[in-house]
């Protein structure tokens, strides 16, 4: 039976919601390995609206990032609420300011930062389970603020300094990663990938993605640990 994977979303467009290549790359990424993705959100406003062709704030402007998120799920999203892990064999998050914004507030908090409720339940029943999650971009700061100082998971976004040490004094341990490449926690079942936190291509971002969902695929079809 093909695994059934969530997608967890977090708005529309990298600056205030889920950067739109990482997720579409997700989806492309776990169609080809025969699994089935199932984009969910949480209910929702943003954290703001960004104008993604001024790259600044639109005063007074509110969206729903469930709304949102629907756009790049073609109409065919779940309200994160309703998820449980008893539903899932395995869940991705893919990045932009989304992840770091909506889901947790990290952009705002650093390393003080506390996660979206019902994010932080899934989250914490699919490690229980034992079942794996993925992180791309900044969303490990996600996993980070769940589970950093219970279960210190081995995580990356890369090569970036001020980051790391974030993550690092949330209880994680950093490994720096090329934005090809993927860090897989074993012990943890946790698989992380930079993506766009590195100054690369969408070739490359696509490549590091695909590793991660390899991974991920393989732990939930009980082909990796």
């Amino acid at each position: 039976m093909a695994p059934k994977v969530g997608v967890v979303l977090s708005g529309c467009g990298f600056l205030d919601g889920s950067e739109i290549h990482e997720a579409v790359l997700t989806l492309l990424h776990l169609d080809r390995h025969g699994a089935e993705g199932i984009c969910m959100a949480p209910r929702g406003a943003q954290l703001h609206v960004v104008d993604h062709a001024q790259k600044a704030p639109e005063p007074g402007a509110s969206r729903d990032m469930f709304v949102e998120s629907a756009r790049l799920a073609r109409g065919r999203i779940r309200d994160l609420a309703s998820v449980r892990a008893n539903d899932l064999d395995a869940v991705v998050m893919p990045g932009g300011f989304g992840a770091a914004k909506n889901l947790c507030d990290f952009a705002t908090q650093g390393a003080a930062a506390v996660p979206h409720a019902e994010v932080a339940r899934l989250l914490r029943e699919m490690h229980a389970a034992g079942k794996p999650i993925g992180a791309i971009c900044i969303a490990p700061a996600v996993v980070a603020a769940v589970l950093g100082r219970t279960v210190h998971p081995t995580l990356t976004i890369g090569t970036d300094a001020g980051t790391a040490r974030a993550l690092e004094a949330m209880g994680c341990q950093h490994r720096a990663c090329a934005v090809t490449d993927c860090v897989v926690d074993a012990d943890n079942r946790i698989v992380t990938t930079p993506a766009y936190m590195c100054e690369a291509g969408v070739a490359e971002v696509a490549q590091g993605i695909g590793r991660l969902v390899d991974a991920v695929v393989a732990m939930a079809e009980g082909r990796g640990r």
